[in-house]
């Protein structure tokens, strides 16, 4: 569940416990008092007891009577060794940042990551993908933080072929951003990421609120499951401002493709597109403008990240950011929770994402101050 719809009660454990895991709080270090969180998180002491009962359950501090609560001492001489399965991790700006949130989580525990980057190896990615499996379970490590492969015809067989090998070596699974089944299905496994189909609701959102009336919502051939999810929160954002929901709507296919681009153009005429990803919406802003359209004065754009290049692009892109950094250090504790208590239920612990506003959804220009209004708006939390 996301952050803003989580109990009080796992908002504080998450917090605390994030906070111990990169060494905000030493070992044996005092906590702040049970007065000191109910003013920090606005909620009641009862709360609060609870959270800190909860952490006390995880083995992760100590309570003591007349004394206050304390960071547990922990055995150090237990390390762990966590593979990296990243797919083309050099390919996809967001895996540096997160990758970055692990090490750095990672370091404050004493544990180590094994860095597989399979992008300059021999070998197509599927197989590549293959081959860091099995070398991560010859090495016998402690866990795998795995990204499913997409962009590939056979990235689903892969998928499951590595998560079924990895179970069967009895090596617990985190997976990065996305899942192995297309939304709303999803796998037996932790997972943690943003809430794509909020993130896909919230740009669509935008554009519609700034004077689109047309949109469409273009994605790449065999992309990831994510983007089911940010098509969903697509049409939900069309339904709820009464505009018109067609198959048409969503086009899959090469944003480097200038006739199809036409084509689409051509038959829809949208004022504005949504993007599954920015650098599909950066390749769509060049196709555009070789097609001699202008972004944003005849076309408004928005893409999901918030990738390094977004806002040094011609025209700067209007995006969703995706917290990484956290994304990484949430991800260690999601392992180490899983390594303590291997029979938990299986989570999606999803992160709260910005829209950032640049000049390509065109909201500095004149829209003859019409904002459209939803009609029979509900919550896009539903399933």
């Amino acid at each position: 569940m996301t952050e803003k719809h989580r109990p009080k009660y796992q908002v504080i454990v998450l917090d605390l416990r994030k906070a111990i895991t990169l060494g905000e709080y030493k070992e044996g270090q005092r906590l702040p008092s049970e007065a000191e969180l109910v003013k920090r998180f606005s909620t009641s002491r009862i709360t609060v007891q609870r959270a800190l009962k909860d952490l006390q359950h995880q083995g992760l501090i100590d309570r003591r009577a007349g004394s206050g609560t304390f960071v547990k001492r922990v055995d150090r001489t237990e390390k762990f060794v966590f593979g990296l399965l990243i797919p083309g991790l050099g390919e996809t700006e967001i895996f540096e940042p997160i990758c970055q949130g692990m090490a750095r989580a990672g370091r404050a525990g004493g544990h180590a990551l094994l860095w597989g980057d399979t992008t300059h190896t021999s070998g197509n990615k599927e197989q590549q993908t293959r081959e860091l499996c099995e070398y991560y379970i010859s090495r016998d490590v402690t866990g795998v933080f795995f990204a499913p492969v997409e962009l590939t015809p056979n990235k689903d067989s892969v998928n499951l072929w590595v998560l079924g090998a990895l179970e069967k070596a009895r090596i617990p699974v985190v997976l990065l951003d996305r899942c192995v089944f297309q939304y709303p299905k999803r796998s037996s496994f932790d997972l943690v990421g943003i809430d794509n189909r909020r993130a896909g609701y919230t740009v669509t959102e935008h554009l519609l609120k700034h004077g689109c009336k047309q949109l469409m919502f273009l994605a790449a051939p065999f992309s990831a499951p994510t983007v089911d999810a940010r098509i969903a929160g697509f049409r939900d954002a069309l339904r709820d401002y009464g505009c018109k929901d067609s198959d048409a709507c969503v086009h899959i296919g090469s944003p480097d493709d200038s006739d199809a681009v036409q084509a689409a153009l051509s038959k829809l005429k949208p004022d504005g597109f949504v993007c599954a990803n920015d650098s599909t919406a950066a390749h769509l802003m060049r196709t555009l403008d070789q097609l001699g359209w202008r972004v944003p004065e005849e076309i408004r754009l928005v893409g999901i990240d918030d990738v390094k290049y977004a806002g040094l692009l011609g025209v700067p892109l209007t995006t969703v950011r995706q917290p990484c950094r956290e994304i990484g250090e949430v991800a260690i504790t999601l392992m180490l929770d899983r390594i303590a208590h291997p029979g938990m239920p299986s989570r999606d612990v999803l992160l709260d994402c910005k829209l950032v506003v640049r000049r390509s959804c065109g909201s500095h220009l004149e829209n003859n101050g019409t904002a459209r209004k939803p009609s029979g708006r509900r919550s896009t939390s539903e399933p």
